[in-house]
């Protein structure tokens, strides 16, 4: 169903399109700790460390593949905003063609490089053969990962974030319920669970397809419209290649803060393994709701209504600023017992651990509801380059910080350069949103 954002209540419209992102989001993850219960319990713990060892890799693919499908779905929220069908079809038959192209050639590079790849990882020669198998059958499904990806981006571009939900739901489910059958049943191995996972992700990308073709005519695109436009693919690239460097910044980051933490002991590490955790599911309606922020800002420039795309984003900085707020309180009245599902309760000082940093922590998310909106409103502006700078400041600044408050005052230091980074990074966009606005 697409919603014109260019028109109607902006409250209702930011959180009806928040809301299907922030469930699928935090069923996505639910779902991956569950998939690796699976491997873990039935499997042995040979694959576990296999899966978790490909895990890196993995997401470095799919964060290439997301951030050129975040640059391509704002540029489509611009030509449907501004009534440009024609450009919108262009826009997407250039990257279902070049991203198929793409996939296929990362898939075949990927098959010869994985052993040297995880040589170069130090990966455990009793592991190694598992998980360039695992990884091997992973990367042949990329071309489906790709065009769910795009095809997901295209549907949220025109303001439905409801259809891409239910599809990963579906498919989500479904390799769950095989890997139980295959794996638990029948007790195949972690091929299995390579397996399962392409044929997810390739009946994903069929059900969202097919859906487009016989529910949406703006996004229906005849065989002689699969063409290559050179001048939408640059584009293209410039603004996806910029998001997908940024949100590789995030995980390097957190490996230096990583290893800062390793300094510390087990039950430090174990502590702030748990902590990571529940920070993405905190953190995540935060980003979601900055997803919403970025379609509405890019319709509505497309279609040239200032005033609009103002009041959307003081609607969404409204809505970022009250989940703040609300996650604030929920971790000070559950930190104790949300840290006790990840550790048993013979391990108190690793709770206790937790639940002090949360009580620091707890106020400082409000923070990153401020700068996951800002980042929003900057994505859809185009100002792709801005969101990477912001992005490299604060992590900069937290990996310093860490380096030097962990050493010196323990875990709660992590909590103290988080807010450290957050801040920083809104001295430098916030001064700056006011003088582009002054400027239009």
């Amino acid at each position: 169903m697409t919603q014109n954002m260019t028109e109607g209540n902006i409250s209702r419209q930011l959180l009806s399109y928040a809301v299907p992102l922030v469930l699928g989001n935090l069923f996505q993850l639910t779902y991956n700790a569950i998939d690796s219960m699976i491997v873990g319990n039935f499997i042995g713990k040979r694959a576990l460390a296999a899966v978790g060892t490909a895990g890196p890799v993995m997401n470095m693919m799919i964060l290439g593949i997301s951030g050129i499908c975040i640059g391509a779905s704002v540029m489509m929220s611009h030509f449907f905003g501004g009534n440009k069908p024609e450009f919108l079809k262009k826009e997407m038959a250039t990257v279902m063609v070049s991203g198929v192209w793409f996939s296929l050639l990362a898939a075949a590079a990927g098959f010869f490089a994985v052993g040297p790849l995880l040589r170069l990882l130090q990966v455990p020669r009793n592991i190694m053969d598992i998980t360039a198998a695992y990884l091997r059958i992973i990367l042949a499904g990329l071309p489906f990962t790709f065009l769910f990806n795009a095809a997901s981006s295209a549907l949220k571009a025109i303001g439905d974030s409801k259809t891409p939900l239910k599809f990963l739901i579906v498919c989500s489910v479904l390799n769950g319920l095989l890997d139980l059958v295959f794996i638990g049943i029948f007790h195949f191995g972690i091929v299995c669970s390579a397996v399962t996972t392409v044929a997810a992700e390739a009946l994903s990308a069929i059900f969202c397809i097919l859906y487009m073709y016989r529910r949406v005519p703006v996004l229906q695109l005849r065989a002689s419209e699969f063409r290559v436009d050179r001048q939408l693919l640059w584009q293209t690239l410039q603004y996806g290649g910029v998001t997908a460097l940024q949100q590789a910044c995030q995980p390097v980051g957190k490996l230096m803060i990583q290893g800062t933490v390793n300094s510390l002991g087990v039950d430090v590490i174990a502590a702030f393994n748990a902590i990571s955790r529940i920070d993405d599911y905190a953190c995540l309606p935060e980003q979601s709701i900055a997803g919403s922020i970025t379609t509405f800002v890019a319709q509505n420039e497309g279609a040239g209504r200032e005033e609009r795309v103002q009041k959307g984003f003081g609607a969404g900085m409204l809505l970022e600023v009250g989940y703040g707020l609300l996650i604030c309180c929920a971790i000070l009245l559950f930190r104790r017992p949300v840290m006790g599902l990840f550790v048993s309760g013979e391990d108190s000082a690793i709770i206790g651990l937790g639940s002090r940093y949360f009580g620091i922590m707890a106020f400082f998310y409000i923070f990153p509801a401020l700068t996951n909106g800002i980042q929003g409103y900057f994505r859809g502006r185009k100002q792709m380059k801005l969101t990477l700078l912001g992005t490299l400041i604060q992590i900069g600044v937290r990996v310093l910080l860490v380096s030097v408050l962990v050493p010196v005052i323990g875990l709660n230091g992590v909590a103290f350069a988080s807010a450290g980074g957050w801040l920083v990074m809104l001295l430098a966009e916030v001064p700056y949103y006011f003088y582009t606005r002054k400027r239009k």
